[in-house]
């Protein structure tokens, strides 16, 4: 069923949030404030090389420690069958996971596991870790993507062919797979073409930097029945990993879900909790383990740098007649980088008749990559986004009027195949251009920058379960975390459908043995997909109340309808509200409860524009944001403050992205930016106020036209910056992050070379 927009009472409206109040008292409970008697704490010894063989590992002195428990090693956790699992945007692969969890013959990166302790304290438990001998044989490393790539690179796997090359190589690289997408002619294209730009351009490692790091409490029960709370953006998935990785079967283990303190792609895989597990297991105790923030930052996935070059043509009049874009993404210490979406959607938002872009996946000494929001579109709209604001320039046009120009819109083919549905890409241009924003005149050493940006969104299975109470409140069950106001957007969806206010629906998040599986909450699909649940789960409990009314009525339930949250008798004056109806139940057939498990699908992709205003400081090389400004496609807002918050939130990260954010290792592979001192975020002192502008070209696939919105705000601040640098100094940047030292460089450079003739 769809609904109306001007019906809506509910949808688009700014209630308070369900867990606002127990966020900011503090009464929320987090992953690393769970306790238990009896419980151990559990702590990683980790690599210090960035690649060597482990020759021996002898743990005796560490068990005999007084208070240390259990101690285990790569040995101790079997290879699982090989298997991909999929985690939101990620696709795992269990037997690399494994070893990634605990290190084997080899370690392949500074921060890898190579054993783990139980004791009674903390401190135990690491005076316990230096007392674990190991024998290294430390091995030559790569860590940049262009070295990884060549013939006399150091290898990391002697079993990795690169797949996706036909003929099958039959010599081992780093180059873990090839990934091309293409249609027509580029070479075609390029002759059409009166002008071609060809650039090439590096991103550095970055991190989500989510403010909360991992952390779960295990107890593994003599009955072969176990429990783990955890810090995650998927309890179904972590138990899933956890079995898996374990041996286990689903019905013996139950995943808490832990309120998250942040995660944006980071927080869909496992690094703790089947080692809790498997401690908890072999101590008899609960094991509770937590990881410092140098811990995250070493060892859980950072998002890839890369090295891209793109190539595209157009005519005098604008048009882009061909395009092409090579790749080349880090994937950590094992292949999984997510290289395919830049492939797919660098060039997304534009109908462009020629195209070929080419995507590597290359294995590097650095901490296994993971999804990091819009994972891989960041880097290629960098790339590709760049490459449009030369081409405008010199073809003498407005950015934005050449965007639009070669928009993508309803009934275009996308790069990566299907055929678009309806797109808000024009009108979030239009939007831009006119908007005050764009219309303000800039000063000595400011530029404004313009990029667009794509996000493909995604569906998946989703449960939701709807109880009518006596009282006439609704308790309404569901099982993906809320990271960025979820149960505000499904208890309103829930509200609106029954025709109550959004206060009286309780949303609540449960284990994994209280609902159906739902997928993780990642890839911006919960409040389209998990948002279709609620709504068939509550129009199954509307249809159970107007089938009660109708037996108290004793009428045929088609003469019974509903509206304002109550049954009302269509040919008569009689009506009973949830109350009514709900303290009747026992005696009119039992408790109401509406259920869906659905597997969504239709998500609909959002588009969205940037501006960027900024100040550059020529005798330091700072940059100062002036002003920012997002446009952004939402379908339909459910709770606009939080649609708004997602666009600012994206913008902040992409903001230190650009300018601030990078993985910096010394000559030996060592990470040197271990903690937030070095590894440089950006705070609120840093920014300016982010303005979002919510444009609404409703999803016909959804019953309010919902489209996902967490993940396309991250992908144009790095190009749009890049492009605001250009118009401030006329010196275009290419290599990310773009930092005082690096920009008071090039702008050096450009002043040299302009006297030099």
């Amino acid at each position: 069923m769809t609904y109306e927009p001007k019906s809506l009472k509910v949808v688009g409206t700014r209630p308070v949030r369900h867990d606002g109040p127990d966020k900011v008292t503090g009464r929320a409970n987090y992953a690393s404030d769970f306790t238990l008697p009896g419980m151990l704490w559990g702590s990683i010894l980790r690599s210090p090389h960035a690649h060597a063989k482990v020759i021996s590992i002898n743990t005796d002195k560490a068990r005999a420690h007084p208070g240390v428990k259990a101690v285990i090693t790569g040995a101790d956790l079997p290879l699982p069958p090989p298997g991909v699992t999929q985690a939101g945007e990620s696709a795992i692969n269990t037997q690399h996971l494994a070893k990634n969890l605990l290190a084997r013959d080899k370690v392949f990166y500074d921060g890898h596991p190579v054993a783990a302790v139980a004791a009674i304290s903390e401190a135990i438990a690491r005076e316990a870790l230096g007392l674990i001998e190991i024998e290294y044989e430390v091995l030559p490393h790569v860590i940049d993507v262009d070295e990884a790539m060549k013939a006399d690179a150091p290898l990391l796997h002697d079993d990795l062919f690169t797949e996706g090359v036909e003929p099958r190589p039959e010599t081992p690289s780093n180059i873990a797979k090839r990934i091309v997408v293409s249609k027509g002619d580029i070479e075609k294209g390029f002759a059409e073409a009166d002008i071609v730009i060809e650039r090439t351009y590096t991103t550095k490692a970055v991190h989500q930097g989510y403010i909360e790091p991992q952390g779960c409490v295990a107890n593994y029960a003599e009955d072969g029945q176990a429990m783990v709370w955890c810090s995650s953006q998927g309890q179904f998935v972590i138990r899933d990993l956890c079995i898996t990785m374990l041996g286990m079967e689903a019905s013996s283990l139950k995943v808490i879900p832990a309120e998250i303190g942040g995660g944006f792609g980071g927080k869909t895989t496992v690094y703790l909790e089947p080692l809790a597990l498997m401690l908890s297991k072999a101590s008899g105790r609960p094991v509770k383990m937590t990881m410092s923030r140098g811990e995250v930052l070493r060892a859980t996935g950072p998002h890839s740098g890369s090295s891209m070059t793109a190539r595209i043509g157009a005519m005098k009049d604008g048009t882009i007649t061909s395009a092409e874009v090579v790749i080349k993404f880090q994937a950590g210490a094992f292949p999984g980088s997510p290289v395919g979406a830049a492939v797919m959607f660098c060039s997304a938002p534009y109908d462009i008749p020629n195209l070929s872009i080419t995507g590597y996946d290359v294995v590097v000494n650095i901490a296994k990559v993971h999804a990091y929001r819009a994972p891989g579109a960041p880097n290629g709209a960098f790339a590709f986004e760049t490459v449009l604001d030369e081409l405008a320039h010199e073809l003498k046009m407005d950015p934005i009027d050449f965007r639009a120009k070669n928009s993508a819109v309803e009934g275009s083919k996308s790069p990566y195949g299907p055929t678009y549905g309806p797109l808000g890409g024009i009108e979030c241009l239009s939007s831009a251009k006119n908007h005050p924003h764009y219309k303000v005149n800039l000063g000595p050493n400011q530029g404004r920058g313009v990029a667009s940006g794509f996000w493909i969104n995604i569906g998946g299975q989703s449960a939701a379960t709807v109880v009518v109470n006596r009282d006439g409140t609704i308790s309404l069950v569901e099982g993906c975390p809320d990271i960025g106001g979820s149960r505000a957007s499904l208890a309103m969806m829930c509200a609106e459908v029954l025709g109550i206010a959004a206060e009286k629906v309780r949303p609540s998040i449960v284990d994994t043995t209280a609902i159906a599986f739902n997928d993780v909450t990642g890839g911006s699909r919960v409040t389209f997909a998990t948002g279709i649940a609620v709504v068939q789960a509550t129009e199954d409990a509307v249809r159970q109340m107007r089938e009660r009314a109708a037996k108290m009525w004793d009428i045929d339930v088609d003469q019974v309808g509903w509206r304002d949250g109550a049954a009302q008798e269509m040919n008569g004056n009689r009506s009973l509200t949830i109350s009514q109806i709900a303290q009747k139940a026992a005696k009119t057939g039992g408790q109401i409860m509406g259920h869906a498990s659905i597997n969504a699908s239709g998500a609909g992709p959002s588009l969205t524009t940037h501006l960027c205003d900024l100040e550059v400081d020529r005798e330091t090389g700072k940059i100062t944001i002036l002003r920012y400004t997002a446009f952004q496609d939402a379908g339909k807002a459910v709770h606009p403050s939080y649609v708004e918050g997602q666009m600012q939130g994206g913008v902040v990260q992409g903001i230190g992205w650009a300018l601030n954010e990078e993985y910096i290792h010394d000559e030996n592979g060592r990470l040197e930016n271990a903690g937030f001192l070095d590894y440089r975020m950006p705070v609120a002192s840093d920014l300016p106020m982010i303005d979002a502008v919510i444009i609404e070209v409703p999803n016909p696939n959804h019953p309010f036209g919902v489209r996902g919105v967490g993940e396309a705000p991250i992908v144009p601040p790095l190009a749009a910056i890049a492009n605001a640098i250009y118009d401030a100094t006329g010196v275009r940047m290419r290599d990310l992050p773009f930092s005082p030292p690096k920009v008071l460089a090039a702008l050096e450079a450009a002043e040299k070379a302009k006297a030099n003739g």
